[in-house]
């Protein structure tokens, strides 16, 4: 059962900037730490970014800098505010608990298409 619905992806150039949401289920999001994870053509699904529910985040060195996690835990909602896009992030992005565990479903993702 998807129980989490990720928004806000699309087309940009490279150098822009785009800003993911993510709603969960307010029975799933409580006070476990949560992340970003992406899936780029033909690689594994990796570690964006991870907030945990005291704001504590850590970043992927490759995103270090440029992408920013947040949580409205109010909202049950998620966010990853991404600039200086670059088309090495173009991927499918996803949203989960951090680590998602065997039995997690995964949403559908949002696609984040860089072009240089």
């Amino acid at each position: 059962q998807v129980q989490v619905r990720e928004s806000g992806g699309g087309l940009v150039q490279a150098g822009g900037s785009l800003r993911l949401s993510c709603a969960a289920r307010r029975s799933i999001f409580g006070i476990i730490p949560w992340a970003w994870y992406r899936q780029g053509p033909g690689k594994q699904r990796e570690l964006v970014a991870g907030i945990t529910s005291g704001g504590i985040t850590n970043y992927a060195d490759s995103v270090k800098g440029r992408f920013t996690i947040s949580r409205d835990d109010a909202n049950n909602t998620m966010y990853l505010e991404m600039n200086n896009l670059k088309p090495e992030d173009t991927a499918d992005y996803y949203c989960g608990p951090d680590p998602p565990g065997s039995t997690w479903v995964w949403g559908q993702g949002t696609q984040v298409t860089v072009s240089s």
